[in-house]
């Protein structure tokens, strides 16, 4: 029988999903000997045994993924064997270029939400509930490889039933880096007219405001939320007043798809896009008994419907029992609240009351909206659960930065075999929305360590993406590319 021993470095969404666990499980079912670890290009693993168990894993890698993981590119390099005696997960490796597939933020999978609502489990209630199936990704990173120490949970320490689930290789919490329980994790405070109230009664006074018709800043995943109740026009109106929004509709939050039914029309496509992994905005057909309030959406005949993203909004939804607003936490035109005191002094005039978190959020992220064509996705903003995965590429690309249009603003950039697009920024109509593009490019730029050789921009030369590329020596002239709109579009489309 032959032995050997084999190098794999595999591309793709990889990272906190899980992955090297089930490297794990596989090596040990197949008997093989050898290593497993992130870097930031992905994951790297070498393998050493019998010719057939090596086959039959590598097989497996690509036909048996964890739940969200992806794999974009995977190559096997032959190594002389070295007898070793076990695997094992090694520390990631921080050194070398940066181009591993970042996650997004996921919606919560169904068995956390079974631990949430488990009177018996020790997650009962506990808001900030994940695990390597779902959770926060993409708004705590503030580095790779994506380890603790590089996101915003580094300040949390572990307990040691928690500490204990991320060091089993068995357990789908092994390696979760937002992994966290009610000890040791995050904690959720509500705030109205001077006086606090934490934990679990937080939620009870939220609920309270919203029978009363109050308006409520939600401290999110990417960012501060407003919620109202959805059925009470008065309040609805007020939010409208308050957030200079006069007629755009707003997205409805409900807790499940049986709740979506009662306001919506729902298909199976419908089901599927509401219950995914991404968990966005779905657009769709308002039932003529919804109950909805006539401001939610005046101009249209669709809403736009979400289903709970993380555990605390589906302890909110599922206490309230009925439709909820949740619209982005801003002002037209400007950039979602992420920092508590800018949130303070930009949503005080709009909401009644605050429930916040002491989970800092790394960058701002809206919810994505979609509609459903033929049973299939169709994204209309691409931001939760979808940014910053890459457009995957065939060869190797220069790193190319293109700024994006003026309206509905996304940035992208070319890093080995991916375009990375960013998270929805929005309209460059305000000084605070020109001040996110800024930051999304350095962040993005930053995060993979990319000096563009090229910047492609909007041919209109007053538009803010376009004088960012050609403002100043930032970029020399022949760095710079400028393309027609209208042929962006026609590209896009094909």
């Amino acid at each position: 029988m032959t032995h050997r021993r084999v190098a794999i470095e595999i591309n793709g969404a990889v990272q906190g999903v899980g992955f090297r666990p089930f490297v794990y499980r596989i090596a040990k079912e197949r008997d093989l000997t050898g290593w497993v670890r992130n870097d930031v290009n992905g994951v790297f693993i070498e393998l050493e045994g019998p010719s057939s168990a090596i086959d039959d894993a590598i097989g497996r890698l690509e036909s048996e993924l964890p739940p969200v993981a992806t794999i974009d590119h995977l190559e096997v390099r032959e190594l002389a064997p070295v007898a070793s005696r076990e695997f094992e997960i090694r520390p990631s490796e921080p050194g070398g270029e940066k181009s591993a597939v970042i996650l997004p933020d996921l919606v919560t999978c169904t068995a956390c939400a079974d631990d949430v609502t488990d009177p018996s489990n020790r997650r009962f209630g506990y808001p900030f509930t994940n695990c390597t199936n779902c959770g926060p990704r993409f708004s705590i990173i503030g580095d790779l490889p994506y380890d603790r120490p590089n996101t915003t949970m580094r300040d949390f320490v572990m307990c040691g039933d928690c500490a204990q689930e991320y060091t089993d290789p068995a357990d789908r919490r092994f390696h979760a880096q937002p992994n966290a329980c009610a000890v040791c994790g995050p904690s959720i405070t509500y705030r109205r007219a001077g006086s606090s109230i934490r934990d679990d009664a937080a939620i009870d006074a939220v609920i309270g405001d919203l029978e009363a018709g109050r308006i409520v800043a939600l401290k999110a995943l990417g960012g501060y939320q407003l919620l109202v109740d959805a059925t009470d026009d008065d309040a609805v109106r007020r939010l409208r007043e308050r957030k200079e929004r006069p007629a755009k509709p707003f997205a409805v939050l409900v807790a499940d798809a049986e709740a979506a039914r009662r306001i919506v029309h729902v298909d199976k496509g419908a089901v599927r896009a509401l219950e995914s992994a991404a968990g966005p905005i779905v657009l769709l057909a308002e039932r003529n008994d919804s109950g909805l309030a006539p401001s939610v959406s005046p101009p249209t005949s669709t809403v736009g419907v979400m289903l709970p993203t993380t555990p605390l909004h589906r302890l909110i939804a599922a206490r309230f029992g009925a439709p909820l607003i949740a619209t982005s936490g801003n002002l037209t035109d400007e950039p979602i609240a992420t920092d508590d005191k800018d949130a303070v002094e930009r949503l005080g005039a709009i909401a009644d009351s605050f429930l916040t978190h002491d989970r800092p959020i790394q960058r701002h992220v809206d919810d994505s909206v979609a509609w459903v064509v033929e049973s299939e996705t169709r994204i209309v903003r691409r931001a939760r659960g979808y940014a910053p995965m890459p457009i995957p590429s065939t060869r190797s690309l220069p790193i190319v930065l293109g700024t994006g249009a003026h309206l509905k603003n996304s940035i992208a950039l070319s890093v080995d075999r991916n375009v990375f697009i960013s998270q929805h920024i929005g309209d460059l109509e305000t000084v605070r929305a020109e001040a996110a593009f800024r930051d999304v490019i350095d962040d993005l730029t930053r995060m993979y360590e990319a000096e563009p050789t090229v910047i492609a921009h909007d041919a209109h030369p007053d538009y803010v993406s376009s004088r960012y590329a050609t403002e100043g020596d930032r970029f020399p002239d022949e760095r710079r590319v400028a393309v027609q709109h209208h042929h962006s579009h026609l590209a896009s489309c094909l």
